[in-house]
């Protein structure tokens, strides 16, 4: 089994957490906001354990598509050449039967929300197969990724309310621009190699202006997520948790050394305290207000 939970990444789950917490903040805004009556059929109890499971199955099945397009690429560069499908240890065919395991998986838990949600869902499949061949065409694969991992800020509304509205599109654009950052952050450790095998990234395009432009990402991201709060009329404690949000930023972008791997993934990784921190913020609302 080893080989097959190296495809689907399960050995590095900061991805998966990365995917789950646009979900989860929109679960939480959405319970959070006015109208909202606990015990609401659209609400069980057991929710955000089902956007759990759905994130590691969609993360897994994402990144054995991902590997299933880049095997050749992989093979050249130092830090994939050992995955799975590079190396030779599982077949192409071997990759499609759990890539069909997984999606038949995802899809049993799509099936467990209301009938918008499922649309909605059902929808994002387009923006995930086409990911990995955003690196070939454009230097902004990380906007795509942004527009991918971030759907659950979309979903998880639905999920609660059955509808969409503008605190929630807040979300999904502030999410994009947090992807953008942290991404840029990440594609960092690769763009000697991508550089030689005609890889693009935003790491390539922003080269030595990357501070400045996190600078511009992380305040678009504080913003949005400050905004869909506002509309919402949130009270203090989810000013606080965007308060520390920013803090934190602001911390990643004055640690940053572009030029040191290790340093871009231990800032790529710490962007799972963000996550927590805007979580606890949307949570203790609910506490505040009762």
């Amino acid at each position: 089994m080893r080989p097959y939970l190296r495809l689907a990444r399960l050995d590095r789950p900061i991805g998966t957490w990365l995917l789950l917490f646009p979900c989860w903040w929109s679960l939480a805004l959405a319970a959070t906001a006015p109208g909202y009556q606990f015990g609401s059929p659209y609400t069980p109890w057991y929710m955000p354990l089902l956007f759990a499971v759905g994130a590691i199955v969609m993360r897994g099945a994402g990144c054995t598509l991902n590997d299933m397009a880049d095997r050749d690429f992989d093979r050249k560069v130092a830090r994939t050449a050992t995955r799975p499908l590079a190396s030779g240890e599982l077949s192409m065919r071997q990759a499609i039967a759990f890539l069909a395991l997984q999606l038949l998986l995802g899809f049993l838990v799509i099936l467990q929300f209301n009938n918008f949600t499922i649309l909605l869902a059902t929808a994002s499949l387009l923006l995930v197969v086409f990911y990995p061949f955003m690196k070939r065409i454009t230097y902004w694969p990380q906007a795509w990724l942004g527009l991918t991992f971030n759907w659950g800020a979309l979903v998880g509304w639905a999920a609660v309310r059955g509808d969409l509205s503008l605190a929630p599109l807040l979300l999904y654009i502030g999410g994009l621009a947090w992807t953008l950052g942290y991404d840029t952050i990440y594609a960092h450790q690769d763009k000697e190699d991508d550089a030689l095998v005609g890889v693009k990234s935003t790491a390539l395009r922003l080269g030595h202006k990357t501070r400045n432009w996190l600078i511009l990402f992380y305040s678009i991201c504080s913003l949005c997520f400050a905004l869909s709060g506002w509309l919402l009329a949130l009270p203090w404690p989810f000013w606080l948790g965007i308060v520390s949000m920013v803090i934190h930023f602001s911390w990643q972008i004055l640690r940053l050394d572009i030029d040191d791997p290790h340093n871009c993934l231990y800032l790529f990784k710490s962007n799972r305290t963000i996550g927590w921190i805007f979580l606890a913020g949307i949570a203790a609302t609910s506490l505040a207000s009762g």
